[in-house]
């Protein structure tokens, strides 16, 4: 293969040929355009976590990063992440509810839409003035941006063309300082944008920084109602929750200079409000007088502590409580408590049945967090799994908590007797810190072997139930959205195998990028007591012909289990070096000690009956040395097992009998641990049962330590046959490949004598090498020959791929000259601390790297040359960290496994390489069925009845459920929205008039229809019928008002029209007095044209000039007026 080239560029020919032809690459080598690295999957909550959206309808849930990462969590491990292009945090995180969008936005004011089909986005609009608040119109694509400017804008996404548009519509702040009767316009930032409810979406609430509070109504372009004015009196009362009953008066507050910080609706109606502001107070406005603008500001004053010092109230959310008849329910508080105090979320309970003078608080219960706060949302969902009102809580370092109804009405009606409720932790897919993980494996199967089929009858039978509690939690984990991904002809290709710090070990269907565990092995057996099982697991190693998995843990012991094909019950034999009695001491009662077998190396076989069910067993446990196991490995198609220890030994056991064929000194004379394990040995028949005892016997280990010191063993007696006496100035080895049939028939190396080389090469390209067997046997030669010819000719075809921190190195062997000799040496310019090995066509085609720095390359075979990097911080946005690589994995196609913190990713680096069958295995965010029957439903129930905890009583019975609204979010009923259409498409104040519609019927006039023979007479109208008429006028005929006369003609008959103009003569002075009339006739035409010209005229300039107007006052800024 490629060697051909390592030997063409070391034998130097000094130029003294010609340079060969361009010949095409050799076989296995990488080339640039086959690299694409990518996400295939990513689970657990990011540490940088601050933001959450809630999709009440699907039953989605968003969390936003301070690295631009935004992840996307379902129900049934449907996990994803999106990645901004901006590692920028955000600001704004909403869902366009049941649409299958996410409006995010970041801190450099860019407002993004995803679509979460598609899993990336669609369309990006950069907001030019900094945007301090930000709503969407429940149901629709229509958003609302306010500004620092104080000016409140209009966007629209439209779904079918995948943009964003900026309408024309905006809220003239002149508008609103002249209701709140100030002289100049609003100059301060917007701080909260909500839609009232059952305003079918034209009445918007705005707040300012400096507490002014507006209801503005769209289709009127006009102000409702004003709140939060200093110039107008206070009524009311103050409420100090912190106390039993404490009511003030509220004349004496003062409203100058009080900033708002959060804000949310505390009524499905929309008639109170609940303010907090930054000196800690909160304020419910009543809201329910919409014709009166300038009335007394109504409001309660709550406080939760009495203290002068409170901390601001940094976010409030609302939930009702229908058995209050919409007046009262819980308020979720987090700040407002005095400074220096336990962080916590206060949870109220309110009522106002008697009116908003009497709002009391009839319960408190303070929420411990753990960890600092970063965000929350509540909504009632109502699903098949789950049902009622959930809290969602974000606290740092990337921990999510949920809190159903049930728990918090507990806590309310229990807070005497200090009952504490847990919260529903989020149910990790792959736990990583809680237990640690601590050593990871990705192994392959072969989908046709028995045992890869058995297993995937397990993984069936356990998908075909119902999805399962998470361990040890007393409910089911509440979100439920997301269709996961299905293919018709599966079978188990792929396990991800984990180790943990107690002990356990757990075991993935790795198929597809939807994880499903399939096992979660603990580390003791029922019954039996064995010291150290439940150690930190430090290596694990799995057959795919057998199912069996071997963990190596920190106190030395190897546990063999069988995940599939064998019978319930069993024996558990531990080979140990303790005597039999002390034996004795450590087994218990229910332990039955079947024998007790000496074996030549001082060591010990017990047996133990175990009362199993179904499922994986416990086979053996080997525990004869005290040092952590560093690495393991099958050979011999799982008859034997060989262990690396961290002391520097290496251990053959044989599984079948069970026993410990040997144990070697430290092979590192510095006491350094083994890093990597290989085994050369002869090629064998692909059918198990053919194999030949002898030949199964026949192998060579090849053992590597830390300091790079590599020994070749004998697999069947443990006699070194030779060893490198030259190891690594810097103890940094990493690991060791033998690369397999590296040379093609016709490139094999001949018997020639190898030419004398220089001392320099000596130095430089070989290793000397020693060989045990002529050391230490006496008459041995014979011996020593025999070995070195079948050491060389089982290594003739194969070369040492080494890894260490500073450089990758590739070797021959030639035990006949005593020497590794070097092929290539490449030099790495960052440290190195893991490598995996990629194939094509099951040949090495290249070696993954990854460093220290969180980079990762490439680098093909034959010349390990760069051909593709990347890194961590741009694929995830992580940053390496100490001890990252103990838990990385890979496959040969490209797939690599990291662990980070809570986050494990799956990524892909090969394009060809698609094991994972995307796009169609990929599980969709977005379920489109559900979403088109949520349409159809609600379209058929305008008017719900709700239940006990305000869901919708019709949802629970929908598959999958229909949630409710979020508490600004209120009742899904019937809303058309198609007349936001023409109120947003223009500016204010320049709208359509409502009666001209374009489908009125048209009426064509004829000339002779207009009576021209009479003048013109105009009647006073009485004050009754001005008062009468005046409301039926629009828009337009108040502003025309006098320049038109009645458009409709007048039929009449035809005796009508001969009696009119029958005239009485002679013929000629009747065709005279027609000719007159007709040329009087022709003058009023001509001058009703020109005065509809002028007026057409007129008419044009005023709206081109109003339209002028109108955009430069929007762009002009307060210090322009």
């Amino acid at each position: 293969m490629f060697v051909r080239k390592f030997l063409q560029k070391a034998s130097g020919d000094g130029g003294q040929k010609p340079p060969p032809s361009p010949a095409p690459p050799p076989r296995g080598c990488l080339i640039k355009e086959v690299l694409d690295p990518r996400i295939v999957s990513h689970y657990g909550i990011p540490s940088t976590a601050s933001i959450l959206a809630f999709d009440s309808i699907q039953s989605l849930l968003a969390v936003g990063t301070l690295d631009g990462r935004i992840k996307v969590i379902g129900g049934d491990n449907i996990e994803a992440v999106l990645a901004s292009p901006k590692q920028l945090p955000f600001k704004n995180l909403e869902f366009i509810e049941n649409q299958g969008f996410l409006v995010s936005i970041s801190n450099e004011n860019d407002i993004q839409v995803w679509d979460l089909d598609l899993r990336q986005t669609m369309s990006s609009l950069h907001w030019e003035s900094n945007i301090t608040a930000f709503s969407i119109l429940p149901g629709t694509g229509y958003m609302y941006v306010g500004d620092e400017y104080g000016t409140v804008s209009v966007v629209k996404y439209n779904a079918d063309e995948g943009k964003l548009v900026h309408l024309p519509y905006y809220v003239p702040t002149d508008a609103l300082a002249e209701a709140a009767g100030l002289s100049s316009p609003i100059e301060y930032p917007v701080v909260g944008l909500l839609s009232q409810p059952c305003s079918r979406g034209t009445r918007l609430l705005i707040a300012f920084s400096n507490g002014l509070l507006f209801i503005w109504d769209a289709s009127e372009d006009r102000v409702e109602l004003v709140r939060g004015n200093k110039d107008l009196p206070m009524e009311g009362k103050t409420v100090d929750v912190s106390l039993e009953a404490s009511h003030d008066e509220l004349s004496d507050l003062k409203l100058d200079g009080k900033e708002i910080s959060s804000l949310c609706w505390a009524s499905a109606d929309g008639s109170v409000l609940a303010v907090g502001y930054v000196d800690g107070d909160i304020l419910f406005w009543d809201f329910s007088d919409g014709k009166n603008v300038k009335v007394s500001n109504n409001a309660v004053k709550l406080q939760l502590s009495s203290a002068e010092k409170r901390l601001p109230v940094i976010v409030m959310h609302w939930g009702l409580d229908v058995s209050r008849k919409n007046c009262g329910g819980k308020l979720f508080i987090y700040g407002g408590d005095i400074v220096g105090s336990d962080e916590v979320l206060t949870m109220l309970a309110l009522d106002w049945s008697s009116g908003m003078g009497g709002l009391k608080c009839v319960g408190r219960v303070d929420l411990t967090l753990s960890g600092s706060f970063a965000d929350m949302v509540l909504s009632p969902i109502a699903s098949s799994r789950q049902s009622g009102v959930f809290l969602f809580l974000l606290t740092n370092p990337g921990q999510l908590q949920a809190y159903d109804d049930t728990s918090l009405a507990s806590l309310m009606s229990q807070k005497e007797n200090n009952i504490s409720v847990s919260p529903l932790p989020y149910p990790m897919v792959v736990p990583t810190m809680d237990p640690r993980i601590t050593v990871a494996m990705f192994a392959a199967l072969n989908v046709n072997d028995k045992p890869s089929l058995a297993l995937s009858e397990v993984v069936l039978a356990a998908k075909s139930r119902t999805p399962r509690t998470p361990s040890g939690e007393r409910a089911q984990w509440p979100l439920t959205g997301g269709v996961p991904g299905h293919i018709d002809d599966y079978k188990l290709e792929r396990l991800y195998i984990a180790g943990y710090q107690d002990g356990s070990v757990r075991i993935w269907d790795a198929t597809y990028p939807c994880l499903s565990l399939i096992y979660d092995l603990k580390p003791k057996a029922n019954g039996i007591e064995i010291t150290g099982v439940d150690a930190s697991v430090t290596a694990v190693t799995f057959c795919s012909k057998t199912s069996c998995l071997a963990v190596g843990n920190e106190c030395g012991m190897v546990r063999l289990l069988k995940l599939v094909g064998h019978k319930s019950g069993g024996t558990l034999e531990v080979v140990t070096n303790t005597d039999k009695q002390g034996l004795e001491l450590f087994t218990t009662l229910t332990v039955q000690i079947c024998s007790v077998v000496s074996h030549a190396l001082g060591l010990f076989l017990v047996a133990h009956r175990l009362d199993q069910e179904d499922g994986p067993q416990w086979l053996a446990a080997y525990s004869f040395l005290t040092s952590p196991v560093c690495t393991l490995r099958f050979v011999q198609s799982t008859r034997r097992l060989v262990v690396g220890f961290k002391c520097g030994k290496v251990a053959m056991l044989d599984i079948s009998a069970p026993s410990v064929m040997f144990v070697t000194d430290s092979l590192s004379d510095t006491g350094f641990p083994i890093k990597s394990l290989c085994v050369k040995s002869p090629s064998a028949p692909t059918d198990q049962d053919s194999i030949n005892s002898e030949a199964l016997d026949d192998f060579i280990l090849c053992a590597m330590t830390k300091d790079g010191q590599t020994t070749l063993i004998d697999g069947n007696t443990g006699k070194i046959l030779a060893s490198c006496l030259r190891p690594l100035k810097n103890p940094t080895a990493i690991c060791m490949h033998i690369i397999e049939d590296c040379y093609d028939k016709t490139e094999m190396p001949s018997e020639k004598p190898a030419e004398n080389p220089s001392e320099k090469e000596k130095h430089e390209n070989k290793s000397h090498m020693t060989s045990e067997s002529e050391s230490h046997s006496p008459g041995g030669e014979q011996t020593a020959v025999t070995e070195t010819k079948l050491a060389d000719q089982r290594f003739a075809n194969s070369l040492f791929l080494m890894c260490s921190e500073d450089a990758l190195r590739l070797y021959s062997l030639k035990l006949s000259q005593g020497s590794f000799e070097s092929i290539m040496e490449v030099s790495v310019s960052r440290p190195c601390c893991w490598m995996g090995i990629l194939k094509k066509d099951e040949r090495e085609c290249a070696v993954l790297l990854l460093y220290r720095t969180g980079h990762i390359e490439i680098r093909s075979f034959p010349d390990l040359e760069v051909v593709g990097e990347s890194s961590l911080p741009s694929l995830l946005r992580w940053n390496f960290k100490p001890n990252m690589e103990k838990t990385v994995c890979s496959d040969d196609l490209g797939h690599l496994v990291l662990v980070n913190g809570c986050e494990v990713a799956i990524l892909s680096f090969l394009a060809h390489a698609n094991g994972f069958r995307i796009p169609e295995s990929l599980p969709l965010l977005h379920d489109k069925v559900l979403a088109a029957a949520a349409d159809a439903t609600f379209s058929h129930f305008p008017v719900h009845k709700k239940d006990q905890d305000g869901t919708p009583k019709f949802l629970s019975g929908i598959i999958k459920g229909f949630r409710s609204s979020s508490e600004q979010k209120v009742d899904h009923q019937i809303q058309d929205f198609s007349h936001l259409g023409n109120i947003f498409s223009n500016p204010p104040y320049l709208k359509p008039s409502d009666t001209d519609h374009d489908d009125e019927k048209i009426v064509e006039l004829n000339i002779d229809d207009i009576e021209i023979d009479e003048p013109l007479s105009i009647l006073p109208l009485t004050e009754k019928d001005k008062k009468e008429n005046k409301d039926k006028r629009t828009d337009k005929e108040r502003l025309f008002d006098g320049a038109s006369s009645d458009a409709q003609p007048k039929t009449r008959t035809v005796d009508e029209i001969k009696a009119k103009y029958r005239k009485a003569g002679e013929t000629s002075a009747i065709a005279s007095q027609a000719k007159d009339k007709l040329l009087e006739r022709g003058e009023k035409l001509e001058r009703i044209s020109q005065r509809t010209a002028e007026l057409q005229d007129g008419a044009e300039n005023f709206a081109s000039m109003a339209h002028e107007l109108a955009k430069q006052m929007e762009k002009r800024k307060w210090w322009n007026i």
